[in-house]
């Protein structure tokens, strides 16, 4: 069978499908990637289909100070709705050229929902972060409005008129577990988070308990202060070992280990604490090591994340723009309380399936 994996240019979107599309591979199939370029060729391997210019809509040129509403206002006006426009001609041509049987779409790349369901193709939608399974906007009933009018919009432009572009009628993965997200009010497939394969090995300075500060590739502008703060605590915590990861290189320490990039999955296999954003990415990786967490969520689906960690019992929350490191170290000081309930959602991460259960439910659905 032909699988067709349409996605954003954005590396967190991307992750847990490369381990699906392994998995589809190494059962037969053939699977091609279709996204803006040349980002989406820098992410995946395999046979690509561009779908525009991946330049307007790299991340850095994303203003760093969006929070709330204006956060929302621009992920809507000035990245969804134009990536889709601008993608849709791609995703056209790559169904024609590669005549897939089933479209795996991101939520972010609504183009291949749109393409899908014009061809009259069974599609799948990719939600690889929990945000939007729980009905974030249920509560805000003009904001929902305003979202659905955008929606109604694209489908106008592009001649569709299937629903919400966001969740598949078919079938939607969700790489994550009912006992970290919750339920949804769609019909969900909890598979579990994907993780990527460790790349590279890390051995810890010493038998302390090790402490990683991390706030994602993409936040080295608005992280400063927070690392900052994070290396202060950690310098007056002499009975753990602290790595704090500094994109920027701009730290310095004595103390505090310090790197500008870490083989993830490796270090967090040796982790107690990891204090972080709430990027999906990261916090499964931890508790698929079975490590509590010190959520401190900048933007986007990043306080919902939090939100879930603290609800599961398996980690505390803390204020990325008002903590200080006396803060930081007190909800340090605290996570080790959180290990069992990390340990319950490693659990069902493990019980979930990952890429292989993905990969059944893609066949089912190409055969039905």
């Amino acid at each position: 069978m032909r699988f067709l994996l349409v996605v954003p240019p954005l590396a967190g979107h991307v992750a847990p499908l490369r381990g699906v599309a392994a998995a589809l591979v190494r059962r037969g199939h053939s699977v091609a990637w279709c996204g803006p370029c040349p980002e989406l060729s820098t992410l995946v391997s395999g046979r690509v289909f561009p779908a525009g210019d991946s330049g307007p809509f790299a991340v850095a040129l994303r203003p760093p100070g969006l929070r709330g509403f204006a956060a929302l206002k621009y992920l809507w006006e000035s990245y969804l709705v134009p990536l889709a426009d601008a993608m849709v001609p791609g995703v056209a041509a790559a169904v024609t050229a590669f005549a897939p049987d089933v479209v795996v779409v991101d939520q972010q790349a609504m183009a291949g929902a749109l393409v899908a369901a014009r061809c009259g193709l069974p599609w799948a939608t990719s939600a690889s972060t929990s945000t939007e399974l729980a009905d974030p906007l249920g509560a805000l009933p003009k904001i929902a409005s305003w979202v659905a009018q955008l929606q109604a919009g694209l489908r106008a432009r592009h001649g569709v008129v299937v629903g919400d572009l966001r969740f598949s009628p078919h079938l939607v993965l969700a790489f994550t577990t009912r006992a970290l997200a919750g339920d949804s009010r769609w019909p969900v497939a909890y598979v579990g988070p994907v993780p990527a394969p460790a790349a590279g090995e890390w051995s810890p300075v010493d038998d302390r308990p090790l402490v990683v500060v991390t706030l994602g590739t993409s936040n080295a502008t608005a992280g400063g202060r927070f690392l900052a703060e994070s290396l202060d605590a950690l310098a007056a915590m002499p009975a753990v070992q602290g790595l704090v990861v500094d994109p920027s290189g701009a730290l310095v320490s004595g103390t505090v280990g310090l790197a500008r990039r870490i083989p993830q999955v490796a270090v967090f296999a040796r982790a107690s604490v990891v204090v972080c954003h709430g990027g999906h990415n990261t916090v499964c990786e931890a508790l698929a090591a079975g490590v509590p967490l010190v959520v401190a969520p900048i933007r986007d689906d990043q306080s919902m994340l939090a939100q879930q960690v603290v609800a599961a019992g398996a980690g505390v929350r803390i204020r990325f723009d008002r903590a200080k490191a006396a803060d930081i170290r007190t909800a340090i000081e605290s996570a080790p309380d959180f290990a069992d309930g990390a340990a319950r959602i490693r659990e069902s991460f493990e019980a979930a399936g990952g890429a292989e259960e993905a990969a059944t439910r893609l066949e089912s659905l190409a055969n039905p």
